[in-house]
């Protein structure tokens, strides 16, 4: 017997005709414009082999207004990094590029910690 969930809740399958599954409440949220947005960037080395990363953290919108910010940063930077866990990370040490092209865009909450 297969220990696998095949189904949300246990649930494979059910003769209901109106059977529908519940949702999590999970729906994606609204980004707010930037002048709201209160961004915080920061440099972090933990668990990186001691190579320098610049965080980019407190963006309040989905995940796609968020991998775009991200896309837009690292080819100002002209540099790699990617987006996970509702963070944007930038390689090497970019803090000051970071803040000056946020608050030219109108991020006006930028804190640099």
């Amino acid at each position: 017997m297969s220990k696998k969930k095949l189904g949300k809740d246990g649930i494979v399958f059910s003769t209901d005709p109106n059977f529908r599954l519940q949702e999590d409440g999970q729906r994606e949220m609204e980004t707010l414009p930037s002048s709201q947005q209160k961004l915080k960037v920061r440099l972090d080395t933990k668990q990186r082999a001691g190579k320098a990363v610049t965080l980019i953290e407190g963006y309040i919108g989905n995940q796609n207004d968020l991998e775009e910010l991200g896309k837009k940063l690292k080819t100002f930077c002209g540099t790699g990094g990617s987006v996970k866990n509702g963070q944007i990370i930038i390689q090497g040490d970019q803090r000051i590029r970071i803040t000056q092209w946020l608050q030219n865009n109108n991020y006006q909450y930028v804190k640099k910690i």
